[in-house]
């Protein structure tokens, strides 16, 4: 027992210091509560009030960083003064999402249920704020961020991926979007995709590892994309359970077709590809 709890003892002296999860959970809940009163614990009506949260908040984040300077390379006080000069620019792409998911699901009521109800719009609200922090130059928090929202809606989206505007996630259960994944703009994807790497070779880690979605691309359940030079070109259509490591080009349309054979039920599998002119 005596030598256990001296392992523990230097585990414990070992942890580098960092925030708390608890900590940063918080705080990513309360900027989502700021950006959008339906996620806060108290609708702020008076100005003064507003004005007062927003910049307790900023002050939050200047105590945090000054606390980890081994998060960060910069001035923490700086850069919490960076992170929310830029905050507008984060709400203005969660907007351009909200009308994308609204717009692109029949099912959706209202605006208001989307931002309470809908998991794809707090992952990638998520992903908005987590990815600005990664902008900046500060590590580990942006990851905090994310596997939260990854532990609350199954969307795993990393800070480090670039996703353009009017981004839809439909559904969103099981979505895993790696690291250096790019995604352009009008992008809708569904439940079960994975946008991911071929190698997992540690060398290789700097490398672009994680495929290209073009603009105006809809990737349907189930569907895995693989491989840093693997590019969906613009307006294409990929389906439901595709499984893809090669690029295809702009316009086309790629589905998992399933032939019965015989009667005694013997398939085969086919990956079936059109381009449209």
């Amino acid at each position: 027992m005596k030598s256990f709890i001296d392992r523990l003892h230097q585990s414990h002296n070992d942890c580098p210091g960092c925030p708390s999860p608890k900590v940063i959970n918080r705080f990513f809940e309360d900027i989502l509560g700021l950006l959008f009163p339906e996620h806060a614990n108290e609708v702020l009506r008076e100005r003064g009030n507003l004005e007062m949260k927003y910049f307790d908040l900023q002050v939050q984040l200047k105590r945090i960083l000054a606390r980890n300077n081994q998060l960060h390379a910069g001035d923490g006080e700086e850069l919490a003064v960076r992170f929310f000069d830029s905050l507008e620019q984060v709400y203005d792409l969660l907007l351009e999402d909200l009308e994308a998911i609204f717009s692109g699901d029949p099912a959706a009521k209202s605006k208001t249920e989307i931002i309470r109800c809908y998991p794809g719009f707090y992952a990638v609200a998520a992903y908005r704020v987590a990815h600005l922090l990664h902008k900046l130059g500060i590590f580990l928090i942006p990851r905090m961020i994310t596997e939260y929202a990854h532990s609350r809606t199954g969307v795993e989206i990393h800070p480090g991926a670039t996703i353009g505007r009017h981004f839809c996630i439909d559904h969103g259960t099981g979505i895993v979007i790696g690291e250096t994944t790019v995604v352009g703009d009008h992008v809708k994807i569904y439940q079960g995709v994975t946008l991911g790497a071929l190698s997992v070779n540690k060398e290789d880690a700097d490398k672009k590892r994680h495929p290209t979605i073009e603009d105006e691309v809809i990737i349907y359940a189930g569907a895995t994309i693989l491989g840093g030079d693997t590019v969906i070109g613009k307006g294409s259509i990929v389906g439901g359970n595709v499984w893809l490591t090669k690029s295809i080009p702009p316009k086309s349309k790629i589905y998992y077709q399933t032939k019965l054979y015989d009667a005694s039920s013997n398939l085969t599998d086919l990956y079936v590809l059109k381009k449209d002119d």
